[in-house]
């Protein structure tokens, strides 16, 4: 996590005295997501087998949250020590009961499927016409795994580089739960099956117990992870993003499902 006050697309974090993290929400509708993380966290770090941040409210106007520092750097060393420890915290991340965690506020199906529904209506409208015809029908077939993807299991939903933390090469932490949902348990794994190295996909997979069906279902979220760049890019005028996340999905769509 960078602390320069004006990092992320949600909130702002700044470090007080080396130890201490303090959010604010970048935009007003920001603050719901936020209050929520105060609700389900707390809940959710006990049943965890790593540290998660544990946020309270400091400030309510304007909103202000604060935690204690989860330690470490992105993860960069792919071993399969780390793999067995994330395909730990998934497994129990997964196995979290749902309706609990619905009461408490996270996202529920009907949510998750308006906002796959929203997601893909842009992709259609904003990046389709920019693929080479060859890409189309792929494309198309990518739709339409991931609307009919389950809605079933409490997810993390944002789950790289920079949310899963090493100290000293070891996995210290994972963050950045504000995406967190009813969602896909393979939405969880696109990244880590997908963009590391063998001996730590590998190990994730064998100590979660990854499935076929989760393993296929994965690839088509690891596909469209940069569909979602494109947007992003639209949505900030940055042509160089917008750019770059198209070349990502074109290189995906090219080395297919499998």
């Amino acid at each position: 996590m960078k602390f320069d006050g004006e990092n992320g697309w949600d909130t702002s974090a700044t470090l007080l005295d080396g130890s201490w993290v303090e959010r604010r929400p970048r935009r007003p509708e920001v603050e719901a997501q936020l209050l929520r993380e105060t609700r389900l966290l707390p809940w959710l770090a006990p049943r965890l087998p790593l540290p998660v941040p544990i946020p309270a409210v400091v400030g309510e106007s304007p909103l202000v949250l604060r935690h204690t520092l989860v330690p470490g750097e992105p993860i960069d060393a792919y071993t399969a020590e780390n793999g067995a420890a994330l395909g730990r915290f998934l497994r129990a991340l997964h196995a979290t009961p749902p309706g609990e965690a619905l009461a408490l506020g996270l996202p529920a199906a009907e949510h998750t499927h308006r906002e796959r529904d929203y997601a893909i209506a842009r992709c259609r409208a904003e990046v389709l016409a920019l693929l080479p015809d060859s890409l189309i029908a792929p494309a198309l077939e990518l739709f339409d795994a991931i609307l009919a993807a389950p809605a079933d299991t409490v997810v993390h939903a944002d789950l790289g580089p920079d949310h899963v933390l090493a100290v000293a090469g070891r996995i210290s932490g994972v963050i950045d739960f504000g995406d967190a949902h009813l969602g896909d348990p393979a939405a969880d794994f696109g990244w880590a099956l997908s963009d590391t190295a063998p001996e730590f996909a590998d190990a994730v997979a064998e100590t979660y117990g990854v499935t076929p069906e989760v393993r296929a279902r994965a690839r088509r979220w690891h596909q469209l992870g940069p569909w979602y760049e494109v947007l992003r890019g639209h949505d900030t005028d940055d042509a160089a993003m917008a750019a770059a996340g198209l070349a990502g999905v074109i290189e995906r769509l090219a080395e297919g499902p499998a």
